[in-house]
């Protein structure tokens, strides 16, 4: 334990957790997450998004350390600005699952995340992206699987993000594993792959474990993130399924629920 706070280790998701709904961080949850770190923890960053799509907001906040991205898919090193570790999603496997999720449930509309730091998300047709984050599109299929990938992104003309991933597990889990990572983010990725998976890997390189760690995430895809953690706190904005296994709920992203826990664990250590 550090002197301060009870866990070595704080685990953050971006969006819906760390990131208020305007994509800021804000200056109440930053300064305590500065004290929790001066307190002898360690903060990494576990998201969904791959590199190029968290670099800058790493920079942002002045990160150096370790980040788990692309689902557990990269451990990226943000002081050294390079990737320690990058699982990639077989694409004949992906295509076969694909096909299967099709034929469950009709056409799909698909973005694909390339490897590496500079990776391309590329987006087909119909697909809408959340927010503004840069992206190419594409039209003729073969470019889909001219790279390698990260993951697959889906999306369904009629059913939600909820339904769709139900059905997709439904149809491909025996190939992949699937995630809802929020609404309008259901993704595909290599078959065991979780933000665990990534977690546990850089809390090795930091010489820490599951019982040093404290995780705050708002979405399904956290779900391995809690379970492998000693202590999972869902945002007062998280999905139900998220809440059910968590350990406690805090306020929302919007109402600084990250800097509500380190706080309190800060005064509990005085």
């Amino acid at each position: 334990m550090s002197d301060g706070l009870p866990y070595r280790l704080i685990a953050t998701d971006l969006d819906g957790t760390l990131l208020r709904d305007d994509g800021t961080i804000s200056p109440r949850t930053r300064a305590a997450l500065v004290a929790a770190t001066e307190a002898g923890a360690a903060h990494i960053v576990v998201t969904g998004r791959a590199v190029p799509w968290t670099r800058h907001i790493l920079e942002d906040l002045g990160y150096e350390g370790l980040a788990v991205c692309g689902q557990g898919a990269q451990v990226y090193d943000a002081g050294q600005h390079r990737l320690l570790t990058s699982v990639t999603l077989d694409r004949k496997i992906a295509g076969v699952a694909l096909a299967k999720i099709e034929a469950e449930v009709g056409p799909l509309y698909i973005a694909a995340s390339r490897d590496g730091l500079d990776g391309d998300v590329l987006v087909g047709p119909g697909y809408a992206v959340t927010g503004t984050l840069p992206s190419t599109p594409f039209t003729d299929v073969s470019d889909l699987w001219a790279a390698p990938l990260n993951k697959l992104y889906i999306q369904h003309p009629r059913l939600n993000s909820d339904e769709l991933a139900e059905a997709a597990q439904g149809a491909a889990g025996g190939f992949v594993t699937v995630v809802m990572a929020g609404e309008g983010i259901v993704e595909l990725l290599p078959l065991g792959l979780s933000k665990a998976t990534g977690l546990s890997l850089a809390a090795r390189r930091l010489g820490l474990k599951a019982a040093d760690t404290i995780a705050f995430g708002d979405m399904p895809n956290d779900i391995p993130m809690f379970g492998w953690a000693a202590h999972g706190v869902a945002m007062g904005n998280a999905h139900e399924d998220l809440r059910a296994v968590a350990d406690e709920v805090t306020a929302s992203n919007d109402e600084d629920g990250i800097a509500v826990v380190l706080e309190r664990l800060l005064s509990e250590r005085a």
